[in-house]
């Protein structure tokens, strides 16, 4: 789907302007996207693996939920609603937490992905098996330990398992959660 979206400033400062996401990308627009990491309390991480389907990084395991932020709607708005789309998840605003903002800019092709993403931790509290993934979002979905996540992350150059560009953020996003959980 080709949503309508806001455009920000390379700052991530609002511009007033709105377009669709293909022209976003197409002409390197800068806008925001959220990102929804799921753990439990025992230390497992909710990771999706991107659909065979999708044009940028098809099959990596990836954040557990994101999504672009359509125009006039919030940060918890986009939130609340790629996790409900993507995993059948319904989650309330005070579920989520916020750990920071990241700047993506990659170039794939004919697509300029300049994003800022929006990121966000929530405490996963049903079944994996209850979750009903999207199928054009997402193949596969699957818990992991704290552990297994930075062995996987550690070999990422290598072994095809998750974006090996966004190591960093990655790490990132597990420091966050391993604080939350104090571990």
């Amino acid at each position: 789907m080709d949503e309508r979206i806001d455009i920000i400033t390379k700052e991530g400062n609002p511009t007033e302007k709105t377009a669709l996401k293909s022209d976003a990308h197409k002409n390197g627009w800068y806008h925001n996207t959220i990102h929804l990491w799921l753990y439990t309390t025992n230390g497992e991480i909710l990771l999706q693996q991107r659909s065979h389907k999708k044009i940028i990084h098809p099959l990596l395991w990836d954040v557990s939920t994101a999504g672009h932020i359509d125009a006039g709607e919030s940060f918890l708005e986009a939130a609340l609603r790629e996790t409900k789309e993507e995993i059948g998840l319904a989650l309330k605003p005070q579920n989520l937490q916020k750990i920071g903002t990241f700047l993506h800019e990659t170039n794939y092709g004919e697509i300029q992905d300049n994003e800022f993403h929006q990121v966000y931790i929530a405490e996963l509290t049903v079944n994996v098996n209850q979750l009903q993934p999207q199928e054009d979002e997402v193949e596969a979905l699957k818990l992991v330990s704290i552990n297994e996540f930075e062995a996987l992350l550690s070999q990422s150059e290598i072994n095809h398992h998750f974006i090996p560009t966004n190591k960093s953020y990655y790490s990132f996003v597990i420091d966050q959660i391993k604080e939350k959980l104090d571990l």
